[in-house]
């Protein structure tokens, strides 16, 4: 039984399941409408117990996955959705040790997932041109505390990479066409692409372009989530889902 570390994030659940992300830092208190929380309090505190606000309400004190610091990151835009993340993994076999390429930032949150798999001797170097999402980006990954395994770069991937012998190279791009020829070069043999695409004509652009450089084992997917509602009364698919988010095309250079 330890106590929990001046700098370290933590997920506090609250009596409705409701979920707050917060650093312990003994010189600051966190306010929720079930009361505040002094969170140097924390110092004296384990993963699994309980910490009270002022108003007497109750804390879980728990200690958070990536799916849970993915949740309260910063995000300038949308992001690449998990369901679409573990087609990535699933497709690629990405793992620790691994070198990633990523580009097209924004929030980081590819990135961040890719860098927590990689872990502990595995890194990511993630290209953006926008320097107002190189902020956000490193803000984020700076919460879930992975600056020693991901380094963001501002550069314009269209005019090639700096690095090579690459595992693994995700593309998020208007238009990731461009990028293809650069990839291949960076790419060792039996590494991937995976380049994310909103729209089929991206699909359709590039798709030739992996054709043109001789790419190998091209295929492009869409993956729909649908919960299932289990109530008293019966189960049934939720009437809401999770239905398009981008195409995702998949290649190898062998």
């Amino acid at each position: 039984m330890g106590f929990l570390k001046l700098g370290e994030v933590v997920l506090l659940f609250d009596q409705r399941s409701k979920k707050y992300l917060v650093r312990v830092d003994p010189a600051k208190e966190f306010h929720t409408d079930f009361g505040k929380i002094r969170l140097s309090e924390l110092l004296k505190k384990d993963y699994g117990e309980e910490i009270q606000s002022h108003l007497g309400r109750t804390f879980k004190i728990i200690k958070p996955r990536i799916s849970d610091l993915i949740s309260k990151i910063e995000r300038p835009g949308t992001i690449v959705l998990s369901k679409d993340v573990g087609q990535i993994v699933a497709g690629t076999g990405v793992g620790p040790g691994d070198f990633i390429l990523d580009a097209g930032t924004g929030s980081g949150a590819l990135a961040i997932y890719l860098g927590y798999l990689v872990q502990p001797n595995g890194k990511v170097i993630t290209y953006e041109i926008k320097s107002e999402f190189i902020e956000i980006a490193k803000r984020n990954i700076e919460l879930v505390g992975l600056n020693h395994i991901i380094t963001v770069k501002n550069k314009d991937v269209t005019q090639g990479f700096e690095e090579n012998e690459v595992d693994l190279i995700t593309l998020d791009l208007s238009s990731p066409e461009k990028v293809i020829e650069h990839a291949k070069s960076a790419l060792k043999a039996g590494g991937y692409v995976v380049i994310y695409s909103p729209f089929i004509e991206q699909v359709q652009k590039v798709n030739e372009a992996l054709h043109r450089y001789s790419l190998q084992e091209i295929k492009t997917i869409e993956c729909l989530t649908r919960e299932i509602e289990v109530t008293k009364r019966g189960t049934r698919p939720k009437t809401r889902m999770v239905g398009h988010t981008g195409y995702l095309t998949f290649a190898r250079k062998i």
